[in-house]
């Protein structure tokens, strides 16, 4: 099962073999792409938690990474690029957020993804979606509350089960209780989708102490499913997680 997604931009069948090869040991899936404007329509289409490019591409490798920060669903992608021998590089190259060094190896690779991989976990588990069914009451203004079930939930929203139909857009206060927690949650929401048999709402408002409550839950969650062989690269006994690294590392800037 692949924990995150990156879209890996070169026209080099070496360096693709190397990048695919360590990236599937972190169980990250990769999707190749040789050419620009295919990499560029992929961005348009796809959520991705990591973008890498080889700088061999030529300036055109500047035109992916300003596309990952103009993309609505990529912005907060963690960029790579692979270092090119064309002087002209070194404008991009600051572009993005991890470089790996030519001549690559599998070693060299693994040292860079190894820094950067708790970031592209958070990445992840701000859209990741976790199967859970709990039971959740919907209260809209001078109507009777609805009782329902969640499908999934994520740090943005969540997914109920139910025949009412709601309206896209409409106000509503959502409250659950997350498994494992006694405090329930309460949260103003706002429908975004409704398809006969389920509804998806989005939070609007949590308290800061609800937020990081939903954000370490969802971040255990992802961990537990994390291949023992890569959770064992990255966790020592007594440390924090991963991601919660990674969420200090944002924080302090």
């Amino acid at each position: 099962m692949a924990i995150g997604f990156a879209l890996l931009v070169s026209a080099d069948p070496v360096t693709i073999q190397q990048f695919s090869h360590a990236l599937q040991e972190l169980s990250i899936s990769p999707d190749v792409c040789q050419e620009v404007p295919a990499a560029v329509g992929l961005l348009n289409r796809r959520k991705f938690d990591a973008v890498i490019v080889d700088l061999q591409l030529g300036d055109q490798s500047g035109l992916i990474l300003d596309e990952v920060r103009l993309s609505s669903s990529n912005r907060t992608a963690v960029t790579f690029a692979i270092s090119g021998s064309d002087a002209g590089c070194t404008a991009v190259r600051k572009r993005s957020e991890f470089v790996f060094e030519r001549p690559l190896s599998a070693q060299s690779i693994r040292n860079t993804l190894k820094p950067a991989y708790g970031l592209i976990l958070r990445e992840r588990r701000r859209y990741f979606r976790f199967p859970v069914s709990i039971p959740v009451i919907i209260q809209r203004e001078s109507m009777q509350e609805l009782r329902c079930n969640s499908v999934n939930i994520s740090e943005g929203g969540m997914a109920v089960s139910t025949f009412v139909p709601l309206i896209a857009g409409e106000d509503v206060q959502v409250q659950f209780t997350l498994p494992g927690h006694e405090i329930p949650f309460s949260a103003e929401s706002t429908v975004c989708w409704w398809r006969t048999g389920h509804l998806g709402v989005r939070f609007m408002s949590l308290s800061q102490e609800q937020k990081s409550d939903l954000q370490s839950w969802l971040s255990r969650k992802l961990e537990e499913i994390l291949p023992e062989s890569v959770a064992g690269k990255f966790q020592k006994a007594g440390s924090s997680s991963i991601m919660a690294l990674a969420d200090r590392k944002q924080d302090t800037g």
